[in-house]
């Protein structure tokens, strides 16, 4: 059987941390930092993440500003409440909710953070200090992959990790930073994705990997190979094969039958999805101390 990965356990670990450092940069300089999210539209699982942000903050002592605009605001309107929020010294990082609805061109939103408030790693310019390994906001959901792999593989180094996915948002970045020289990092990185013919040739050959696919079940048990880490970023919510007027959430890994193969498995809910608010937390806190060095 394999290991649980639990998501929820180093998160809390991670946010007892943050708590802790934000009452000693209280002593320090007489404020807490401060994390403003912006939500456009009535999307339900956006406010979800919402919500769930804003619990994050109050609960390690952060100040949160939500900014929760009607669907029908405009590109001009969420660019000049981003540049009133730039300059505001009391806040210490920006979050716009995505998806944005169509009338709006998301990079021109990512686009007009400053960088040094872009918590969530998105900006050209922290994305080039990532490929460049410079400090830069790591993006939450790989940096919560990463800390969860670091955690569960002794030795990272010349370990073959395989992301399933090429987004923006999680299988560029996770494989940009696992690709690294350092302690955490230090693999070697295939990505593979839709133009493949054949993903499994790729992921039988993973000690690690990292399936953010967007769609259920894309793994199974007969892709992988005994003794494989595997870290599930998918979240989709599927009828219940066992009750057809319910459902339930599953990852991009079919767990049942990867999770016998697996030295380690992360579940859903309660693997990734902890890890990604903690780690917003985490830059938040990095921001206001990179602004009031």
């Amino acid at each position: 059987m394999a290991e649980i990965i639990d998501g929820k356990k180093v998160s809390s670990e991670i946010r007892a941390e943050i708590k802790e450092r934000i009452v000693e940069l209280n002593k320090i300089y007489g404020k807490v930092p401060g994390l403003a999210v912006v939500l456009v539209g009535d999307d339900a699982a956006s406010a979800v993440y919402v919500r769930m942000k804003g619990k994050g903050c109050e609960e390690v002592g952060m100040n949160s500003f939500q900014h929760i605009l009607p669907g029908s605001t405009t590109q001009g309107e969420l660019l000049e409440l981003i540049d009133k929020l730039n300059h505001d010294s009391d806040v210490n990082g920006i979050l716009v909710q995505l998806p944005l609805p169509k009338q709006i061109d998301e990079k021109a939103v990512i686009n007009a953070i400053d960088p040094v408030k872009d918590v969530d790693g998105f900006h050209p310019v922290n994305v080039g200090k990532l490929v460049a390994d410079d400090e830069c906001f790591l993006p939450c959901t790989p940096h919560g992959c990463q800390i969860l792999i670091s955690r569960h593989v002794k030795d990272l180094k010349g370990k073959h990790l395989v992301v399933v996915g090429r987004s923006n948002i999680v299988g560029k970045p996770v494989a940009n930073m696992m690709i690294q020289k350092n302690e955490m990092a230090n693999c070697i990185v295939t990505i593979c994705h839709t133009a493949a013919k054949d993903i499994s040739v790729y992921t039988k050959q993973a000690d690690i990997l990292v399936v953010a696919a967007g769609r259920p079940n894309t793994v199974t048990g007969d892709m992988v190979k005994d003794g494989v880490v595997v870290i599930d970023v998918g979240v989709n919510r599927i009828q219940d094969p066992s009750d057809s007027s319910k459902t339930k959430l599953v990852g991009d890994v079919d767990f049942a039958t990867v999770e016998p193969k697996a030295a380690a498995i992360t579940p859903v809910p309660g693997g990734v999805g902890p890890m990604t608010i903690a780690m917003l937390l985490s830059n938040t806190v990095k921001a206001f101390e990179m602004q009031n060095r």
